[in-house]
């Protein structure tokens, strides 16, 4: 078992950047791919961005894609979101996701491993 814990959330301006954190343990972390999800009040969640366990890949969704950067570094057991230019519409709660395989892919039930999540606000 891997366990994920998030932090690096809080509250910003619109066009204001974050970054967010997720620390592993318990596994080796480079065994992993692994994941982002939002999910916002009243709202289902939301795949955001996904990363091979080497790193080497990646995929976005379209509403983040070209604001939003995912990364790890499995020597620190950690993966990354760096989120920029954030709109009111990126409000949410993140989580970080992991699974045993090379590629996860962008559907939730494809990963078995979560963290408790950070709220991310967007505000003026």
């Amino acid at each position: 078992q891997v366990q994920l814990v998030e932090s690096g959330g809080g509250l910003v301006q619109p066009g204001g950047s974050l970054r967010l954190s997720c620390a592993a343990s318990g596994r080796t972390f480079s065994n992993y791919a692994a994941a982002w999800f939002r999910q916002a009040p009243g709202k289902e969640r939301e795949f955001v961005a996904a990363i091979r366990r080497g790193g080497e890949d990646t995929f976005y969704a379209e509403s983040v894609k070209g604001r939003f950067t995912i990364s790890r570094d499995n020597n620190k057991n950690t993966l990354y979101l760096q989120m920029n230019n954030l709109k009111p519409d990126d409000t949410a709660v993140y989580s970080c996701a992991a699974v045993a395989l090379n590629w996860g892919g962008s559907h939730d039930t494809e990963y078995d491993h979560w963290g408790q999540g950070t709220q991310v606000t967007v505000s003026s």
